[in-house]
C-alpha cells in the first residue's frame, strides 16, 4: 500500500484536545462534523488547506490525553492519509489502527511543512519527494496491516466475521 501527500508539520506533545477540541463535544456524534475542525487549536487553518491524502507530521508523544477513539477517526474522516511522528501514546496509537488510519514511527525532522511525501506502508519506507531523501520505520505488524487493509478493527471483524487477525 503506497501513500503520497503533502506534509502538515506540528510539534511535540499533540494532545487529543488540540486534535479534537473539547468544545465541540456536541458533535461527538456527528464525527463528519466534528472533523471540520480537526487540529484547529494546534493550526486554525489546517482543516481548511489540508487536502485528502495528506500526511499530519509530529513530532514526539503525538496523541497524548484521553482514550477518545474521537481523535484518530477524526483525523481519518477529514482525509489524511497517514500520521508520522517520532512517538505516540500508546492509546492513541492503537486507536488509529483500530480506526483504519496508518500510525508510523520514524524521524520527522527533516520534514518541512508542504513537502510532498510518499509512503510504503508494507515495506516501511518514508520518502520526501521535495527533498529527495528515505528513511525507514520499524514495520508494521501483519496483523495490524491487514486491519488497515480492511478498514479498521471493526471491518475487519467483519469481513471475518470474527477476531482473526491473521
Amino acid at each position: 500500500m503506497k501513500l503520497t501527500g503533502k506534509a502538515w508539520k506540528f510539534g511535540d506533545d499533540i494532545s487529543t484536545d488540540l486534535i479534537c477540541p473539547g468544545r465541540y463535544f456536541h458533535l461527538r456524534s456527528n464525527l463528519p462534523e466534528l472533523a471540520k475542525h480537526v487540529l484547529e487549536d494546534a493550526d486554525p487553518e489546517f482543516a481548511m488547506k489540508m487536502k485528502v491524502g495528506d500526511f499530519v507530521v509530529g513530532g514526539n508523544n503525538f496523541g497524548l490525553g484521553s482514550s477518545r477513539e474521537h481523535a484518530p477517526a477524526i483525523i481519518k474522516i477529514a482525509g489524511i492519509s497517514a500520521i508520522l511522528a517520532k512517538s505516540f501514546a500508546r492509546i492513541f496509537y492503537r486507536n488509529a489502527i483500530n480506526v483504519g488510519l496508518p500510525v508510523l514511527i520514524c524521524d520527522t525532522d527533516k520534514i518541512d511543512i508542504g513537502d510532498e511525501i510518499e509512503v510504503d506502508l508494507e515495506n516501511g519506507v518514508v520518502r520526501d519527494v521535495t527533498k529527495n531523501f528515505e528513511m525507514t520505520t520499524p514495520p508494521l505488524p501483519k496483523a495490524m496491516l491487514n486491519i488497515l487493509n480492511d478498514g479498521g478493527l471493526l471491518k475487519h471483524i467483519e469481513k471475518h466475521k470474527d477476531f482473526k487477525i491473521d
